[in-house]
């Protein structure tokens, strides 16, 4: 029988339980991959392990924050601890926060948005290297379209995608001739409890009434996994997500029409959050 891809390979998801990070352990653990489960959660992630393990890969949950750089030296030392080497890792933890620069009280969480959103895929990445070199391995940062056009309402969510997308290409560049491949995705919305965790300017998540700005056109989290696995072991520089190819050629030729359309977007999606949270009180 013919191995699939991933199969028996070592793997580190970051922000793994919920959203895309379960949606891409779920999916490795059809192909029997090896996988170190990291994210906040413990609770999700013994439960996403036992799951994993049930669908013929092996996890292990490794509860972590990657805002901490000892936490993200442990999550690297555990894995290969338990599993000997690692193959890839995929930096998929994040969060944001929903309000103007000018709104806000004060820079705690925005600070916050880049330690994760940012850092942490520098500093699992930096612990990481060493093992990924001698394995030839793979590193996958999830960014966002966000990190190619920037998002009112969003500027520490943005200015941290930028980051990853930046850091991404320029690591790209250093690990030439080691067999170390950099992929970095770019989505554009897809379903999953993100907005629910949205955090407010006062820090308050946003809850089920977030989920108001996802369509039935936008993609769901099992598809996008599907989108980034393929990507991964294709070894790909970059996917951008439609409307991002699209968005891309606006910024270029006629950026004033892009960041109206942008608005406009943006507007949309606070309408349908006001008015589902009218309908929940």
């Amino acid at each position: 029988m013919k191995a699939q891809p991933f199969q028996d390979k070592v793997v580190i998801v970051t922000g793994a339980s919920s959203g895309i990070g379960k949606a891409l352990a779920l999916r490795l653990a059809g192909a029997g991959t090896l996988q170190a489960l990291a994210a906040r959660n413990a609770e999700r992630l013994d439960a996403l392990a036992v799951e994993c393990r049930r669908l013929g890969g092996d996890a292990v949950a490794l509860p972590t924050d990657v805002s901490d750089e000892a936490g993200c030296r442990n999550l690297i030392e555990q894995t290969v601890e338990r599993y000997g080497r690692i193959d890839a890792l995929i930096n998929n933890a994040g969060f944001s926060q929903g309000a103007a620069l000018a709104d806000l009280p004060d820079l705690t969480v925005f600070k916050q948005v880049l330690a994760v959103n940012l850092l942490g895929v520098v500093q699992c990445t930096y612990y990481a290297l060493p093992h990924l070199k001698a394995t030839g391995g793979r590193i996958v940062n999830i960014a966002s379209l966000g990190g190619k056009v920037g998002v009112p309402g969003n500027t520490s969510y943005s200015a941290s995608k930028f980051g990853v997308v930046g850091f991404s290409d320029a690591l790209r560049m250093e690990l030439t001739r080691t067999g170390v491949s950099v992929t970095v995705v770019c989505p554009y919305w897809v379903v999953t409890e993100f907005e629910e965790h949205l955090l407010d300017a006062q820090g308050r998540p946003a809850g089920p009434g977030g989920r108001a700005c996802y369509t039935d056109t936008m993609m769901t989290a099992d598809r996008c996994a599907q989108i980034t696995l393929d990507a991964t072991w294709r070894r790909r520089r970059e996917v951008v997500m439609w409307p991002g190819p699209a968005a891309a050629w606006l910024k270029l030729l006629a950026p004033g029409l892009l960041d109206r359309i942008v608005l406009q977007t943006m507007l949309r999606m606070v309408t349908r959050r006001r008015t589902q949270a009218k309908a929940d009180s």
